[in-house]
């Protein structure tokens, strides 16, 4: 008692003493004091968020190469990734150099397939084999293989003209044209595993290339009513030698993707995979003429619905709306206005990929965000769109840890964002 006493008595002399030097200080010397004192905190705390604001490391060499699975069962060697970025990017450079203006959308490496399908996986060796084969079953048999029989080593680049037809898949009526590409892959993206999340992705494209009739592996959502041979290639397994975040590897995948549409999945296949046909069908409805569009899966309409309320924790489903309620605050007008922003279910035209993609920060939980937002300020359409989902066991979200951790990067993003500590120069 004494102790708090004496520090309550040494703290009031303190500011007893203060506040008559400073009442003593002419106006405009006070003034300018102040100033210092004013410029020198906001110095410190905006080089604070150059330290706690993330900056993601570049790519190891071999981390932009992938695995395969050979005609004869075999896995392939290591083998270069294409990426449209690093083509991007050099020819930015190129048009910069010679002070010719930015590269037009269509400047992108055009697409080899229709729709290429991102899985970021980490230590998912239970989930991923029910999740890969609801998705190749669901793809196989709606767009097929890319080029016949071999879709490793041939490539047919398309850009869309003017001779449209309609196909309907799962009840949404796609646009295609005659130079679409056909087909689709799979990039399994390996974020540091230590578990066989490789081995069980190439074993599973093993015995749906070879077997005439491969086993079936249970998913989330159905066990598929027949078998389904896939075009050897057509699953690719990429591995980052650290963990980077599921931000980190899906920003890889979409570095890498050859196809006229690019959708993210979680490795656990608690989306309805069948509603990707939903997806590019909205996606489709909205793009711009630069054929730049996003769709976003949403589980908004579950709200309240046994599927989220009974299957969830009271403390869970308080920390989602709450989270909600922080997005709605922070982030930009038209990204705050979606629904769902964290579904594990997004789709981009190839179109859009460059506005976005190499402008990627955030390597956490809170991507998706950012992805939102940089599509909200490059001006392209965006759409939500319902799918279904359901909760599926093994999820490896903190529920506490890591809505704080999201709270946090939002803010530091949306600060760095508007105080120029991010940019798109």
């Amino acid at each position: 008692m004494d102790d708090t006493m004496g520090a309550l008595t040494t703290f009031r002399d303190w500011y007893t003493d203060t506040y008559g030097h400073l009442h003593g200080l002419p106006f405009g010397l006070f003034i300018c004091l102040s100033a210092v004192i004013l410029f020198t905190v906001a110095a410190l705390l905006y080089l604070l968020l150059f330290i706690v604001a993330p900056i993601p490391r570049g790519p190891y060499r071999n981390e932009k190469t992938y695995r395969t699975v050979l005609p004869d069962g075999r896995t392939s060697e290591e083998k270069q990734l294409p990426c449209w970025l690093d083509t991007w990017r050099a020819r930015r450079t190129e048009a910069s150099r010679k002070d010719l203006p930015d590269l037009a959308t269509e400047d992108i490496e055009p697409a080899e397939v229709f729709v290429s399908v991102v899985v970021p996986s980490y230590n998912e060796e239970e989930r991923l084999g029910g999740m890969l084969e609801e998705a190749v079953d669901y793809l196989q048999k709606q767009y097929g293989d890319a080029h016949g029989t071999f879709a490793e080593t041939a490539s047919v680049a398309g850009k869309p003209s003017g001779n449209k037809n309609k196909k309907t898949v799962n009840g949404s009526a796609h646009t295609l044209t005659n130079s679409t590409p056909k087909g689709w892959e799979i990039l399994v993206v390996s974020d540091g595993s230590k578990d066989k999340t490789e081995e069980v992705a190439l074993g599973f494209a093993k015995k749906h290339q070879l077997a005439h009739h491969p086993h079936k592996v249970k998913g989330p959502w159905k066990n598929t009513g027949h078998d389904t041979r896939i075009p050897y290639g057509s699953i690719r397994v990429i591995t980052l030698e650290e963990n980077r975040g599921k931000g980190g590897a899906v920003t890889h995948g979409m570095r890498h993707v050859r196809g006229a549409y690019a959708v993210f999945a979680d490795a656990d296949g608690a989306s309805k995979f069948e509603d990707l046909g939903h997806l590019i069908t909205g996606c489709q409805a909205v793009q711009d003429k630069q054929a730049r569009g996003v769709a976003i899966g949403s589980r908004a309409h579950l709200v309240g619905s046994d599927a989220v309320v009974k299957q969830r924790s009271k403390l869970r489903n308080f920390l989602m709306h709450s989270f909600h309620l922080f997005i709605r605050l922070l982030t930009t007008r038209k990204t705050s206005k979606i629904k769902d922003t964290q579904c594990g279910f997004k789709l981009f035209s190839r179109a859009s990929l460059p506005y976005i993609i190499p402008y990627m920060h955030s390597e956490g939980w809170i991507f998706d965000v950012e992805m939102l937002m940089l599509a909200e300020s490059a001006n392209i359409p965006m759409i939500e769109v319902p799918i279904g989902w359901k909760e599926v066991a093994g999820s490896k979200l903190n529920v506490v840890k890591d809505s704080v951790a999201m709270a946090w990067g939002l803010a530091v993003l949306r600060v760095s964002w508007v105080l120029g500590v991010y940019s798109r120069s």
